[in-house]
């Protein structure tokens, strides 16, 4: 049976309604979406991964679609994020899971192990490689390195962020959903001002003058659309303002993955590039990596054959 993704199933975990949708029997495969993402990101792989033996399960995360968030700022921490988790699985009598997560939703999974290895399978990062904890704020270092517009910076205070991107939800996703249109060695030819990420600012420009196509079919971009015109962005934005928070929380976690993992990288990717995972097998040891070609950051939607035959292919040789 196919998914409806209009109709989730819904689950009182962590004392929020969560809601997620599924598909097929088999080791349970928990996948974790990103901004402006929903459990809808996966809808190419959902289907493919039941095909081939597992049971596919995407939530709709804490704030985002179906699943109604608290207004409360640190009510969006990882201890939050990872704790809805573990309570799906609880609420679905599953012992352990594999944990997928793409952008956002990719510290979400390698956190998981981290916080919570007693429920954890295995981890596939897509695109979002396993960083340890850094030496000082990851604020700070951001506002360092690219100033007060860059946008996770902008996303820290409350409001501002939160009204532009609602202002329009179909601009703010067609200006968010766009294939790659140049390569990292390109992107890292352009003047500094152009690469300091101020993507609000962008956003807010000729909508004539952005690059890259358009990624969505129009489907596809009316429930997008459909769904942000009801919620708005603040709660994915509220994850963003706990980078600091998580910061502090992760201070003493043993910063290693104990598990099978698989990281995928994405060869167009500017803000998540595969060179970041570069050395992760000192904190990963039991890795393997695969790069997709001609990709940029929307991996699901850009090259989704090629994702589901690489996340296919290592869950059945490591769980099949």
């Amino acid at each position: 049976m196919s998914v409806n993704w209009n109709e989730p199933n819904y689950a009182q975990v962590n004392g929020i309604r969560l809601a997620w949708f599924e598909q097929g029997s088999g080791v349970p495969v928990v996948m974790c979406h990103g901004f402006p993402e929903l459990g809808y990101a996966w809808r190419h792989q959902v289907p493919a991964l039941a095909a081939a033996g597992f049971r596919a399960i995407a939530p709709d995360q804490r704030g985002y679609g179906f699943t109604k968030g608290p207004d409360a700022i640190e009510s969006y921490d990882i201890k939050h994020l990872t704790g809805d988790l573990v309570g799906l699985l609880d609420h679905l009598k599953i012992d352990k899971a594999v944990f997928v997560g793409h952008d956002w939703g990719g510290m979400v999974a390698w956190a998981m192990p981290q916080l919570h290895p007693t429920r954890v399978a295995g981890v596939i990062g897509v695109n979002t490689p396993f960083l340890p904890r850094a030496p000082m704020d990851p604020i700070a270092l951001m506002r360092a390195a690219y100033g007060e517009d860059m946008y996770i910076v902008f996303f820290q205070k409350p409001g501002p962020a939160d009204t532009i991107l609602a202002a329009d939800p179909g601009k703010t996703l067609r200006f968010f959903y766009r294939k790659s249109s140049m390569t990292i060695a390109e992107f890292d030819k352009l003047p500094a001002e152009q690469r300091n990420l101020a993507l609000v600012t962008a956003l807010q420009s000729d909508e004539s003058l952005w690059p890259g196509e358009q990624l969505h079919t129009a489907e596809e971009h009316a429930h997008f659309v459909k769904m942000y015109t009801r919620t708005g962005f603040t709660g994915g934005i509220n994850w963003y303002r706990n980078f600091t928070r998580n910061w502090q929380i992760m201070e003493n976690v043993p910063q290693r993955v104990e598990c099978p993992a698989l990281m995928v990288m994405a060869e167009n990717d500017i803000v998540l590039r595969p060179s970041m995972a570069d050395g992760m097998e000192a904190f990963v040891p039991d890795l393997e990596k695969h790069l997709i070609r001609n990709c940029g950051h929307w991996t699901q939607s850009e090259q989704p054959e090629e994702l589901n035959r690489a996340m296919t292919g290592w869950l059945k040789r490591r769980f099949g």
